[in-house]
């Protein structure tokens, strides 16, 4: 016990530099973070509660969620693969596998990558296109640990490697995200999240994509090159705090409702709803709703989520299939996939 107190205060304390961290922001830096591909969802089940299920996110579906869910699985290892057909032509897929490690507690991987699909290569002097095309490589590649430390409290922390890459320029970087998971507060239905997210040092650009020519007019001397000195950006930090309420109504039957409160550093507040019914641990239908009510009008893009799922253990296998819409109030709206193996 004394030890699992102990894990528990380290989590707490870096957790609490985490909120400090966040503090510092306010609605004034909207639109001055990068590495937004952080901020896109994954997992079906999650985005179709709203992404409300902070405290409830288990086994390697938990990775993005709340990296403390991780260590909340019955399976000895998990494979996740998702696809989102996010706007503007461009798809992100994700893969991730969990493995039990024993009393160390469980480790878990994963890649996330964002398909741009070919884009014209367009300059000053050919503002229209110059017949060339690129493709942009968004990669996020991340470790992840989480342990129980009892049958209540679960911790868990996930390091990310960002690599961005625009034709020859590039900027990289690392996050930390941690958090924890108390599940029987008060009561044995009610249970508690916490989450930092996206806790990193700046990244830059940098490459030869960024060499100009200069000429000085009327010198003798030829074109000189120089390079663009690109700003550096910050990393779109979040702590989110979640509650969820889950109740069994027979053998049958059973329905959860969740809530998160999500503290941006870029940008205005969000609140996020989620409810999700159960049929006999066979059949999902699942709803949520997201709002931010202090962004500026036409700031915030999302809304109503809804989807369903699957749910099939054939015995060595445990299989889940899940969907998820995702509404967009000015562009295409997301269609999310998943497809979760428990070993």
């Amino acid at each position: 016990m004394e030890k699992m107190n102990k894990v528990l205060i380290i989590f707490l304390v870096l957790l609490g530099f985490g909120i400090q961290t966040l503090s510092a922001g306010n609605k004034s830096r909207t639109g001055t973070a990068g590495a937004q591909e952080l901020l896109i969802p994954v997992g079906a089940a999650g985005i179709a509660l709203g992404n409300a299920n902070i405290a409830t996110a288990s086994g390697v579906d938990a990775i993005y969620w709340n990296p403390a869910g991780i260590a909340r699985s019955d399976r000895g290892s998990e494979v996740m693969i998702s696809h989102m057909q996010y706007f503007g032509d461009i798809a992100l897929n994700y893969g991730a596998v969990s493995i039990d490690a024993g009393s160390f507690g469980r480790l878990a991987f994963s890649m996330k990558s964002l398909s741009f699909g070919d884009i014209p290569v367009t300059t000053e002097s050919f503002p229209d296109g110059t017949g060339d095309s690129y493709s942009p490589t968004y990669v996020t590649l991340g470790v992840s640990y989480g342990k129980q430390l009892s049958d209540r409290i679960s911790v868990g922390t996930t390091i990310n490697v960002v690599s961005e890459n625009i034709m020859s320029t590039s900027a990289s970087g690392f996050v930390l995200n941690a958090g924890v998971q108390y599940h029987g507060l008060i009561i044995p239905e009610l249970k508690l999240g916490i989450a930092v997210k996206n806790v990193g040092p700046s990244m830059k650009y940098d490459g030869s994509n960024l060499m100009r020519t200069a000429a000085v007019s009327g010198a003798t001397r030829a074109a000189q090159l120089y390079k663009v000195d690109a700003a550096e950006f910050d990393l779109p930090s979040t702590i989110e705090m979640g509650l969820a309420y889950e109740r069994k109504l027979d053998d049958m039957n059973a329905f959860s409702v969740m809530t998160n409160f999500q503290n941006n550093n870029y940008q205005a507040d969000e609140y996020k709803f989620g409810a999700e019914y159960a049929y006999n641990n066979l059949i999902f239908v699942r709803g949520g709703y997201l709002s931010s009510p202090n962004a500026d009008v036409n700031e915030y893009l999302y809304d109503y989520t809804f989807g369903f799922g699957v749910h099939y253990d054939l015995g060595s296998i445990d299989v889940n299939v899940d969907y998820a819409f995702r509404h967009l109030k000015y562009m295409d709206s997301n269609n999310v996939i998943t497809v979760k193996l428990g070993f």
